[in-house]
């Protein structure tokens, strides 16, 4: 334990790598950076500034009671703080990131340079139209490639996540549905969707039912149609599958949602895998959200900026969000009815994020047709080339090929008392972060990888050769190197549960120490 009485980035107890104690809870360059709390207090300052002049507060019983005790700190130690803060993360700048499901991808910095452009970032959303022609073209020309790139002729932009998507899907569903006085009450999904489609179906007040998955871990085809009936208002679909499979009989599924009045939701977090490739407009869909931060790389991770945009079939764009961007008149507008519109309304309050339509925007033109297609290739064959240099040491939950995504469980781990949360934690003793673990819950232990098309085949076999390193120790018994990973990073293993159940929201200074 270090002076600050937290577990050290060493291997002091029970580690193999026996990097010596300090006094400092330094390791060398690894600096141990204690709370902000810990490190300043509210009589440190890095600026002066005048005395608040006494004024009549007009909060009543609300006004505060107290001084709120920030820390205070040197402008120095205000930069070292965040600076150490920052070296404590794995980033995607720092290596591969193989979470699936995730898509963590390079966001090329050309992107950031673009969406820094202050005919983007210095706008407000209730500036006149005539003074952001620029970033309405910007939106519509994005709008125009979405829906060359699905072959679907709707999008709306608004929705400002997938989960955010669905939502707007599910919401124009349930207009047509409306408009046709047939209000309909529940929504399939099969196993093997993203968890965030059966929440947001109960969100927008449907009854959810589970469709259940075959053996090669896709839709169960009879089982599907068994469920449909004159209740059923749409399916939600996730395809490619959270398995990382593509869906074969997805035409036939469309054929029979329709066949029974249903609409068809594709959610399209994994559009990556078939960009360029194929069209879900050409399936059946009638519509489906595309994360512009998965598939067109704008940055994902840490609660947003994520966007969303939802493109719709022929008979969905009656019912689709408002306001849409159109050209009237030799200019943009954000229009917000027409005569042939049923719009179930506006989805938030403003037109989405400015920031991801622009990278995306730049990510489209940079690649071109050709490159978006290469894309979806590089990503299918990075997944089966990690599937196929481990599955002969791990074991794949279905028989290959993948798409963009390979997902293996942990039979290969019987008999060795080694958990799947274990080979995780000590993939961070070796540099990685962890791939998804638990998830889909079709199988059991599971553990999905996505390397994405960014990484190179040097770097694939370095992640490869380190995890068949850890699969040998794990089944030659090298307990220790599991038990309590990860030995190297700034923190020990939680209790994951207890903090999530039992967070510490307040910081308290420790008990003044007494001397006999």
């Amino acid at each position: 334990m270090n002076r600050q009485g937290r577990p050290t980035t060493s291997g002091a107890e029970q580690g193999p790598t026996g990097v010596v104690e300090t006094v400092s809870g330094h390791q060398g360059l690894a600096l141990e950076e204690p709370l902000l709390y810990e490190r300043g207090s509210p009589e440190m300052t890095g600026v002066d500034l005048p005395e608040v002049p006494a004024v009549t507060s007009r909060l009543g019983q609300m006004g505060r009671e107290g001084d709120i005790g920030l820390a205070g700190l040197s402008e120095p130690d205000t930069l070292r703080h965040y600076t150490r803060l920052s070296r404590q993360n794995y980033a995607i700048d720092m290596g591969v990131y193989p979470l699936g499901s995730c898509t963590m991808k390079h966001n090329p910095r050309l992107n950031e340079k673009m969406a820094r452009l202050p005919g983007f970032t210095d706008i407000h959303p209730l500036q006149p139209e005539e003074t952001v022609q620029g970033a309405l073209g910007l939106m519509d020309m994005l709008g125009h490639w979405l829906k060359t790139l699905t072959g679907m002729p709707g999008v709306a932009l608004s929705p400002k996540a997938g989960a955010h998507g669905e939502l707007c899907g599910l919401m124009a569903i349930r207009a047509a549905l409306e408009a046709k006085g047939n209000a309909r009450k529940v929504v399939l999904v099969p196993e093997s969707a993203h968890g965030t489609n059966p929440a947001t179906a109960a969100l927008c007040g449907y009854q959810v039912q589970s469709i259940a998955a075959t053996s090669e871990g896709r839709v169960d085809l009879a089982a599907l149609k068994e469920a449909l009936n004159e209740d059923v208002a749409a399916v939600m679909l996730t395809n490619p599958n959270t398995c990382g499979l593509f869906e074969r009989d997805i035409i036939n599924i469309a054929e029979a949602v329709h066949a029974a009045g249903a609409y068809f939701y594709c959610d399209g977090a994994n559009f990556n895998a078939i960009v360029g490739k194929v069209r879900p407009g050409d399936l059946g869909v009638d519509c489906m959200h595309i994360n512009l931060h998965k598939t067109f790389s704008t940055p994902h991770g840490g609660g947003g900026p994520g966007s969303g945009p939802v493109v719709f079939s022929e008979a969905l764009v009656p019912y689709m969000p408002r306001p849409l961007v159109e050209w009237r008149d030799g200019g943009f507008t954000m229009e917000e009815t027409d005569e042939d519109s049923q719009s179930f309304g506006r989805l938030t309050a403003f037109h989405g994020q400015m920031g991801m339509f622009v990278r995306a925007m730049s990510y489209m033109l940079s690649h071109g047709a050709d490159g978006l297609m290469q894309v979806a290739e590089d990503a299918v064959l990075a997944a089966n080339y990690v599937m196929a240099s481990l599955s002969d040491v791990m074991t794949a939950s279905y028989a290959g090929p993948c798409m963009h995504e390979c997902l293996f469980d942990d039979r290969f781990l019987k008999d060795s008392n080694v958990t799947t949360l274990d080979f995780a934690k000590a993939m961070i003793d070796e540099g990685f972060h962890p791939m998804t673990m638990y998830f889909p819950l079709v199988v059991h232990g599971a553990m999905l990888i996505e390397p994405t098309e960014t990484e190179s085949k040097k770097n694939l076999d370095e992640f490869i050769t380190s995890l068949r390193g850890l699969v040998a120790a794990a089944t030659q018994g090298d307990n220790d190197r599991f038990s309590a990973a990860p030995y190297l990073a700034p923190r020990r293993r939680l209790d994951e549960t207890a903090a999530a159940r039992k967070p510490i929201l307040r910081w308290s200074p420790p008990p003044a120490s007494t001397t006999n």
